[in-house]
């Protein structure tokens, strides 16, 4: 079972991801954040969802929402946004 390993945010409403599978990837959540629903308002605030956490290597915010990590890896992979980490 795929994990996020680590999160950083990067302004806007784009995360920066790393997975347990050595990968990473950037994705933009402004499509996301435009749908409607009780937990998604508060995430339209940028300083709001510039607060995502790892919780059991799942990206959640304070208000409870939370994304699987394996359907997120597996968007981002089917939609070219993953890639090996180069090891130097």
């Amino acid at each position: 079972m795929i994990k996020v390993t680590k999160l950083k945010y990067l302004g806007g409403h784009r995360i920066r991801f790393w997975f347990s599978d050595d990968s990473t990837g950037e994705l933009d959540f402004s499509k996301i954040v435009a749908e409607p629903g009780e937990m998604i308002v508060p995430l339209r605030d940028s300083a709001f969802f510039a607060q995502a956490f790892l919780e059991f290597g799942a990206p959640t915010w304070p208000n409870g929402y939370d994304i699987s990590p394996g359907a997120l890896f597996l968007e981002m992979k089917e939609a070219g946004l993953v890639r090996r980490e180069e090891v130097v």
